[in-house]
């Protein structure tokens, strides 16, 4: 497709915004041409994080995380009103000629149309050899941060690695962790309905009662107290258990006596925030996102993306998605 640069038009922009505890609104406003060094992309999905934007609807963000939460392409501040996301995916329409026509994922809020910073826009096949689909790509973010947490686990091939917590971030970690020569991998999880699509990802489903207690590494992903204390009983002597949920202002009770001192348990806290030290000297953002894209080329992954709606329709749909006991892995929106 022939792609041409607009002369310098004004466009108008819809957003989403997160207004008030429970409300979400699309906003319009101007959006200029791209100056030196910025394209303009037109959205074709962008992907809902459930933990990280259930807390921003809810007006959970604890006050002592306002500014490092912050997405890098935020408009407004927290708690209200904020536009917020840093899932999306699109065409190049505007821009470089290298990058036009090409398909690009970027950390942008939710709108159908935004101009970035062209060293914010990564490319990615669309189509061909290690092809990602636009759709799959949304979950980039995500795969960086299951990326990220074997890292800071240090886990490797052979290893009885458990994952607690099947939700997308859980089972992405899951996936990379199947995918390592001999390792032995359990995915622990409430929900019996899930068995199917944690063996898709490659590794063996447990409810809680049935979880290895003998575990290398263990990685927790269900923002629950049940869960974290679930996960460190399956870890092993001098085992590590890595936490990747984020609870914003909830407290978390979890019993330390028991087991945790006499098997000389570790646990850590994973977020990419801050890259694992191991990796953090040579690891760019671009890289992580190239190599978290290239992890996104298996068509099963496509299972991952359960909920789609529709942009417009997402002041009406998005609170029910991101409501108490709402159920799912991971949403997107449709452009």
């Amino acid at each position: 497709m022939t792609m041409r640069r607009s002369a310098g038009k004004m466009q108008m922009a819809r957003s989403l915004w997160y207004v008030k505890p429970g409300v979400v609104e699309l906003r319009t406003a101007p959006l200029g041409p791209p100056r030196q060094g910025e394209a303009r992309v037109r959205t074709l999905f962008s992907g809902v994080s459930r933990g990280t934007e259930r807390l921003v609807l809810s007006g959970t963000v604890p006050p002592s995380e306002w500014e490092r939460m912050r997405a890098p392409l935020q408009d407004g501040a927290f708690p209200f009103p904020v536009k917020y996301g840093y899932c999306a995916t699109g065409v190049v329409e505007d821009g470089p000629d290298d990058l036009l026509g090409r398909a690009v994922f970027c950390l942008h809020p939710h709108q159908d149309t935004f101009v970035a910073p062209i060293d914010m826009l990564v490319p990615f096949p669309s189509e061909g050899p290690g092809a990602v689909s636009p759709r799959r790509a949304t979950l980039a973010a995500n795969m960086e941060t299951a990326l990220n947490a074997h890292w800071d686990a240090g886990s490797g091939p052979g290893d009885r690695i458990v994952v607690v917590g099947a939700g997308v971030v859980g089972l992405l970690a899951a996936h990379i962790a199947a995918r390592m020569p001999g390792a032995e991998v359990t995915v622990v999880d409430v929900a019996q309905e899930r068995h199917t699509l944690v063996e898709t990802m490659g590794a063996r489903f447990a409810l809680p009662d049935d979880a290895p207690k003998d575990a290398d590494f263990v990685f927790h992903a269900s923002a629950s107290a049940a869960g974290l204390q679930t996960a460190l009983r399956c870890a092993g002597m001098e085992a590590t258990v890595v936490e990747l949920s984020w609870y914003g202002d909830k407290p978390v009770a979890v019993n330390l006596g028991d087991i945790f001192h006499s098997r000389r348990i570790r646990l850590i806290s994973s977020q990419v925030g801050q890259v694992s030290p191991s990796r953090r000297p040579r690891w760019t953002y671009r890289r992580r996102i190239e190599a978290a894209l290239r992890l996104l080329a298996d068509p099963a992954l496509d299972a991952l993306v359960t909920a789609e709606i529709d942009f417009t329709d997402a002041p009406k749909r998005l609170p029910e998605l991101l409501g108490p006991g709402a159920e799912g892995l991971a949403p997107v929106m449709r452009y």
